[in-house]
């Protein structure tokens, strides 16, 4: 009857990360790709099950985070197009105050719940949209609510001279591989934008799909991340982690 009787069930196992070992998730063996779980189609009002795969970017701001524990460790953290919870996870591990993680796919939550479970720690899991998980109260497409900062000045300085987030919103903003779609960029870097208007920290894993507006970033690190064939068509992803640039 088509490709709907060539569909992998989606049935995942808990394995370590490759580059993260501390951390452990439901995933789907490595010799499936994301469209085996589709049987090959796409239907854009079904969300693609990004959830059951562990990503570079996510990988690389997971290790960055445990690496780097200092940058997450008494702050509110919001992990933006969360998957399967890798970036929530570290960042929970890694002694943040308070994790929300946020995906616009209802499996994505469940998915989140389970791994947080498995691991130990406490993440809430929620679905919605990035924009307004950052600020519900933005108006608009937030494309004219604030000026860009000075030379020297970043955005946290513009909108908060004392250099705090905005009274309980996130103090720091997590994104890994969230660029995967020039259709999400728009949307993506309204919200990572806004977020630093208000005073959070962001921070942003990407393996070079090229769609990460560069140009508002800086890379602060770089990791080899081993990644299944099956899925990327490569078995290593040189991944950076960005932080939205201060000038």
């Amino acid at each position: 009857m088509g490709p709907e009787n060539h569909r992998v069930p989606i049935d995942p196992v808990l394995q370590p990360l490759p580059l993260v070992p501390e951390i452990s998730l439901f995933l789907m063996a490595t010799d499936v790709g994301l469209f085996d779980l589709t049987g090959g189609e796409f239907h854009s009002d079904e969300p693609l099950p990004f959830w059951a795969f562990a990503w570079a970017g996510g990988q690389a701001l997971a290790r960055y985070v445990l690496d780097h524990p200092e940058v997450v460790r008494g702050r509110r953290v919001l992990d933006l197009a969360s998957g399967s919870g890798v970036v929530a996870i570290a960042a929970a591990r890694a002694g943040a105050a308070e994790v929300r993680a946020v995906d616009v796919d209802p499996a994505a939550r469940a998915a989140v719940a389970r791994n947080a479970a498995a691991n130990g720690v406490r993440v809430e899991a929620i679905v919605g949209d990035a924009a307004e998980s950052v600020d519900p109260q933005a108006p608009g497409d937030g494309t004219a609510e604030a000026e860009d900062p000075g030379p020297g000045e970043t955005y946290a300085e513009k909108a908060h001279p004392e250099g705090r987030a905005d009274a309980g919103g996130p103090e720091v903003v997590l994104a890994g591989d969230a660029f995967y779609s020039p259709a999400v960029v728009p949307s993506m870097t309204r919200a990572l934008r806004r977020a630093a208007r208000a005073g959070a920290r962001v921070l942003v894993g990407d393996p070079g799909r090229g769609f990460l507006p560069e140009h508002l970033f800086s890379q602060i690190a770089e990791y080899p991340v081993p990644v299944p064939e099956s899925l990327e068509e490569t078995n290593l992803l040189v991944t950076g982690v960005w932080e939205i640039r201060t000038t």
